[in-house]
């Protein structure tokens, strides 16, 4: 482990505040350089990709219409088939990457991110990416930022209840990295990934929003990502229409996801040849309508600036919806928003267009149904209708939009939710791998105090045939517990020292003691890890035989010290106080 500039006893120390509940101050600091880690690499991977896209395309990094019809076909079937190659070695379980794989970690896992995973999603991600396939590059930014906080953390052995919050800030500063949006980052985190609101994880993932964002602000300037006039309602006569707009987004929401469970139903094929056929399906419509590779920002300003054609809009809005939901479902290691962006954007260009026959929509409030449908489907596919809000909000930098914007996106989601019974993509995913997402708000509480918080430092190790004197000078260093030693010094139960006092005072000539025979409560023991939760735990005191855990921790190699004892009373006594 890398030794720090203050020294061990300060990294203990460090460790030692953040076991507890409230931990504030430590986690604001150690959002700071997840901030800035997850900005670096963030960056890199985004200015990686736009270099090999602008090295070959004739325009700009999405200007794939401009290839040649063999090229649209031949790239994203090569490129996807050059990925499955390239991780045909990989066991399954390092190619899991993306959101659901940052929340399945954080489910299982208490948050440990393998770096395995990251490098394969960093080395797929850009290869993706590069080769036109139907994705967005938020996907593995989350999953790169989730994993820079994680590794992070596991370097430094900081304990596993504040590696949530590292990841949530990762998650945080990806999405503000990635799009300048770090009100949205914060509300991406707290709201899709990890589902709870505390004052402990927001004021760190808003830290390290603030600092990935000011990274990208200095390498790519502060400009919002869709340049759009000011714009809002014209008339009070458009609000049936944004409300009927609202229920056709969550309509096409519902059938994108609907998409997406129905391409995942090949998992069982081997990953080149899901890979293979994502890619294909992505080839075969770009003959026609290459406006479905790459994210397809491009197409976003060319609808909201009224460039796009009704028939070619309703065209884009299939095409892409069937080729990101192939991606998505199929295992392309891209991300879900930025096609979610494009689908609702076109779509709401066709509303828009439909909207000028029967609703006093002028060619100035064009753009606005373009920018209600982005919000739109980001709200109902996701499920999360505040950061689709926000996402909206600073992606545009257009405050006109925040009404109607709220209207179109309550309609959608509660369409998608209640009318067709969908659930967010992600958590679709999660039921298929059998996971319980979020967890019970009693799991959360236990998972947000270490162990080494609640646990009793008070003890001392004695043989199990020990002499009077020896016990007596233990007794001397007022212990709560006795853990009890074979020949080969290995702990095998605990005693309560104030059993041994009573023994000792009801039979003083008896010098030599056999602590396994004594008529007292002993309980057998189990080892756990210094980082670990009390729910990590109360987990393996019900997995086991074991009533007390020694908290242990590994000092050198091969050797593990004793750093206290938990109970299941003392865990007992933590939850209630919750």
């Amino acid at each position: 482990m890398p030794k720090l500039p203050f020294g061990r006893p300060s990294l203990d120390s460090l460790r030692s505040r953040l076991a507890e509940r409230d931990a504030l101050v430590s986690l604001a600091i150690l959002a700071v350089f997840v901030g800035a880690i997850t900005g670096v690499v963030t960056l890199a991977f985004r200015l990686l990709a736009d270099w090999i896209l602008t090295s070959y395309l004739p325009g700009d990094s999405e200007s794939f219409e401009l290839l040649e019809p063999w090229l649209r076909f031949g790239l994203p079937l090569g490129g996807a088939l050059l990925i499955g190659l390239a991780v045909l070695r990989v066991s399954k379980s390092a190619r899991r990457v993306g959101v659901v794989h940052v929340m399945e970690r954080l489910s299982r896992h208490q948050g440990r991110l393998p770096l395995r995973n990251a490098v394969v999603q960093l080395i797929a991600g850009i290869m993706a990416l590069a080769t036109g396939q139907s994705g967005g590059r938020e996907g593995p930014a989350v999953h790169l930022g989730a994993a820079s906080g994680s590794l992070l953390g596991q370097v430094f052995e900081l304990p596993n209840n504040s590696m949530r919050t590292l990841v949530a800030c990762g998650t945080a500063a990806a999405i503000a990295a990635s799009f300048n949006t770090p009100i949205a980052g914060v509300i991406f985190a707290m709201e899709v990934v990890m589902m709870e609101y505390t004052i402990r994880s927001f004021i760190p993932v808003i830290i390290s929003a603030v600092i990935a964002t000011l990274m990208s602000h200095g390498l790519l300037g502060n400009e919002p990502t869709f340049i759009v006039p000011q714009m809002g309602i014209t008339s009070l006569l458009e609000v049936p229409y944004i409300m009927l707009a609202g229920v056709a987004f969550g309509t096409v929401a519902a059938g994108f996801i609907a998409a997406v469970q129905w391409f995942a139903r090949f998992d069982n094929w081997p990953y080149w040849q899901r890979i293979s056929l994502a890619g294909a399906i992505t080839g075969l419509v770009a003959l026609a309508i290459p406006q479905v590779m790459g994210i397809g920002y491009d197409t976003v300003n060319a609808a909201i600036l009224g460039n796009v054609t009704l028939a070619m809009l309703l065209a884009i809005t299939v095409a892409k919806l069937l080729t990101s939901a192939a991606a998505v479902g199929l295992g392309v290691p891209l991300g879900i928003i930025g096609p979610t962006l494009v689908v609702g954007a076109t779509l709401g260009g066709a509303l828009g267009y439909l909207g000028a026959f029967v609703a006093p929509i002028t060619s100035d409030s064009m753009g606005l149904y373009v920018i209600l449908g982005m919000g739109a489907m980001m709200a109902a596919v996701l499920q999360a209708p505040l950061a689709a809000l926000m996402a909206v909000l600073e992606l545009t930098a257009n405050p006109g939009i925040i009404m109607p914007a709220m209207l179109a996106i309550v309609v959608a989601t509660m369409v998608t939710s209640e009318v067709f019974h969908k659930k967010s993509v992600f958590m679709s995913t999660l039921d298929v791998l059998g996971l319980q997402y979020p967890l019970p708000p009693v799991t959360l509480a236990l998972q947000r105090v270490g162990v080494t918080t609640v646990m009793e430092r008070g003890f001392v190790r004695v043989r199990a045939r020990s002499t009077r004197g020896t016990l007596t000078d233990a007794l001397g260093r007022n212990p709560r517990w006795l853990l009890i030693e074979n020949e080969e010094r290995k702990v095998v139960c605990t005693l309560r020292a104030a059993d041994l006092d009573v023994y000792l005072k009801e039979n003083p000539d008896e010098q030599e003691i056999k602590l396994l025979d004594l008529p007292a409560e002993r309980m057998d023991v189990a080892d756990i890890n210094h980082t670990a939760t009390l729910f990590e735990a109360l987990k393996k005191l019900d997995g086991g035989s074991a009533e007390a855990l020694c908290v242990r921790r590994l000092s050198a190699p091969m050797i593990a010290t004793i750093q206290g004892i938990i109970t299941r009373d003392d865990i007992e006594r933590t939850r209630q106080n919750t």
